[in-house]
């Protein structure tokens, strides 16, 4: 998995390196500059021309190098250009010096009259902007949505917050990319809320900093795009150790129970027990209230079932040691009697709550953290939301998301501190944050979007996937990590017109395609 980091940590392994005497700014400026153009190259190698847009600090001092480098190679270079050159910080305003060009005003007029140009480049700000853009540079903005040319955005689009993935002009002015250039390591706001759809298709330069950024810590989230493997040994593939089943006995592989609805109601958890089965549990049995006992057993075979009368008998069952997982929550019913079973089921397994598990406690939730603590083993449990879900178990974090002030990514972490539990906050862009402070997003955009797997069962299938794996499994985060980027890969393997019931049956053409 890739590190994505904030802007101020950006800042932080840039600023380590410098200090240390291994790079200079102007170096670091060139590289940045000159990767931007090899981008472009690669995505359009029949462009002849470029309109470069240059902000007044060092993203505009990397769009002086664009330009410089690419009029080098006879291209027809047009700047436009705003801030005094005394003005900017030095290694930008040296870059500045050094293209022997003319700078135009950057003015909304002077955008509009570039309509002859093959590329436009986006060098306005990056990661350094913390104020929303007003005046012409805001005019600027909105204007270059219209630009019929393909738009590059140097580090990020001008007036998008790479923290929080959100538009700082509330008036949604940040342009629509097609391609994003950014250096060293990808940033929060690349992946969440408008980022991905700001940014377009993104690509990173090595900047050559690896060793200052080994040096983060703990603190950094991870971008699950794919799942890490482990060194292949003679004649054995990369394996994916969460999806590579142990030798031996079934219950080797853990047995999952996933707790059903009744009558009419059981159709999430077989969807929950079929993808469990499906990963690699040993076993998997479905919990169903006597009313409901025929109706599953009906429709299972591999999969067993159990009669479960309320909290009382799902206690019972759990007295089996040999359950290492439960599912807990898919069209389970609202009320007192589905609070009750998640108390019994909190214990020394891996829970997933899920659905009418988490509407249940929605007005009192410190009754279900209090459970959670009270198991005494942190990180036993994941809360995996939607996001009408979440604001009804953190309306506070909820409302502050909503409101711009935070990140969907520390929202999930304020949330994960809040609940003791691994909590999953699903969406095109999936958040995952532990109580350790790990923390993780997927995005599903660009070459791994997936809009069809908008459908009705979807997320009780990946709280299945998350089941299963964690009933094999000692790291529930990494459990639900996994389980998230297998979810996106089986619904890209079926393509549109899928439905959940399509989910686990494309987990093997998947798993043969990883070589496990």
């Amino acid at each position: 998995m890739t590190e994505v980091v904030t802007a101020a940590q950006m800042r932080g392994i840039e600023s380590a390196a410098i200090e240390a005497g291994a790079v200079t700014g102007a170096a670091l400026m060139e590289r940045a500059g000159a990767g931007v153009v090899a981008a472009i190259l690669r995505q359009w190698p029949e462009a002849q021309s470029a309109t470069i847009l240059c902000g007044p600090g060092n993203n505009g001092g990397d769009g002086y190098v664009i330009a410089r480098l690419l009029a080098e190679r006879w291209w027809d270079v047009r700047v436009l250009g705003m801030g005094d050159a005394e003005a900017m910080p030095p290694d930008a305003r040296a870059n500045r010096a050094a293209w022997q060009g003319e700078v135009a005003p950057l003015t909304r007029a002077n955008l509009e009259a570039a309509t002859d140009t093959d590329i436009v480049v986006d060098a306005i700000f990056g990661t350094g902007l913390t104020r929303a853009p007003a005046g012409e540079v805001l005019s600027v903005l909105k204007a270059l949505g219209d630009c019929a040319a393909p738009l590059v955005a140097v580090d990020a689009p001008s007036g998008l917050c790479l923290d929080r993935g959100i538009p700082l002009a509330r008036e949604g002015s940040v342009p629509k990319c097609d391609l994003t250039v950014t250096f060293e390591v990808p940033k929060i706001g690349h992946f969440i809320a408008d980022g991905p759809a700001c940014c377009g298709a993104l690509e990173v330069v090595d900047l050559g900093l690896s060793h200052w950024r080994g040096k983060l810590g703990a603190d950094t989230t991870r971008l699950i795009d794919a799942v890490p493997m482990v060194p292949p040994t003679e004649g054995t593939p990369h394996i994916l150790p969460n999806f590579r089943k142990k030798t031996g006995h079934k219950y080797d592989n853990g047995h999952a129970l996933v707790v059903s609805g009744g009558p009419s109601k059981t159709g999430a958890a077989r969807l929950a027990a079929r993808a469990a089965l499906r990963i690699g549990a040993g076993l998997v049995t479905v919990a169903s209230p006597p009313t409901a006992l025929a109706e599953n057993a009906m429709q299972l075979t591999a999969i067993m079932t159990r009669r479960c009368g309320g909290a009382a008998g799902l206690s019972e069952i759990l007295e089996d040691a040999r359950f290492t997982a439960l599912c807990l929550g898919p069209s389970l019913g609202v009320g007192e009697q589905t609070r009750a079973m998640v108390r019994a089921a909190l214990g020394p397994r891996f829970v997933v709550l899920d659905a009418d598990a988490l509407t249940s406690f929605e007005e009192d939730p410190s009754e279900l953290f209090e459970a959670i603590a009270a198991v005494g083993e942190p990180e036993r449990v994941i809360l995996t939301p939607h996001g009408g879900e979440f604001g009804r178990l953190f309306p506070d974090e909820n409302a502050a998301l909503d409101a711009g002030d935070i990140s969907k990514l520390d929202a999930v972490r304020e949330a994960a501190q809040r609940s003791g539990a691994v909590v999953l906050l699903k969406g095109a862009d999936t958040v995952i944050a532990s109580p350790d402070g790990r923390s993780s997003i997927h995005a599903a955009h660009c070459a791994r979007s997936v809009p069809w797997l908008a459908t009705a069962g979807a997320g009780d299938v990946l709280a299945g996937l998350i089941a299963g794996l964690a009933a094999r499994s000692d790291d529930l985060h990494r459990a639900a990590a996994d389980a998230t980027w297998l979810h996106v890969e089986a619904a890209r393997a079926f393509g549109p017109g899928l439905i959940a019931e399509d989910l686990p049956e494309m987990v093997p053409r998947v798993l043969r395609d990883m070589g496990v």
